[in-house]
């Protein structure tokens, strides 16, 4: 009986809980060699390494537009990545400033290593659109 009602209660939550879709453009990419890397990320993974889903896509006319596909409802940050010699990783002039140009959700003015608090968002029931600048 019990494991009765907690299927029951999943079944009902799943109907209540759907997931959501985020769409982000870049459209300020300053060439379309390589590719742009997204990722999406909890406070947990934030540049620790791969995100909770990772997405890329080919450059044209510099722009790129990726979506990724059911987001539970949370908090989030996503980061953007243009790496022109598709490596997957970003890289780094010998004085550690990045060589490939980066963003992040918020767009918000980075001097040092972009912080999960300054590009954290909220999604809750409905999709999200967003733009990132490099």
């Amino acid at each position: 009986m019990k494991t009765l009602s907690l299927l029951i209660t999943f079944f009902i939550g799943s109907l209540f809980g759907q997931a959501q879709d985020i769409t982000v453009t870049v459209d300020n990419v300053s060439n379309d060699t390589g590719i742009v890397v997204f990722s999406l990320h909890s406070a947990e993974t934030f540049m620790k390494g791969p995100g909770i889903q990772n997405v890329a896509s080919k450059i044209e006319n510099g722009k790129v537009t990726i979506t990724f596909k059911d987001v539970a409802a949370g908090t989030y940050a996503i980061m953007a990545l243009h790496d022109e010699n598709e490596n997957n990783r970003m890289d780094f002039h010998e004085n550690g400033m990045p060589k490939e140009n980066y963003g992040t959700s918020n767009n918000p003015v980075v001097y040092g290593p972009p912080q999960f608090a300054s590009s954290k968002f909220v999604i809750e029931k409905d999709d999200l659109e967003m733009s990132i600048k490099f």
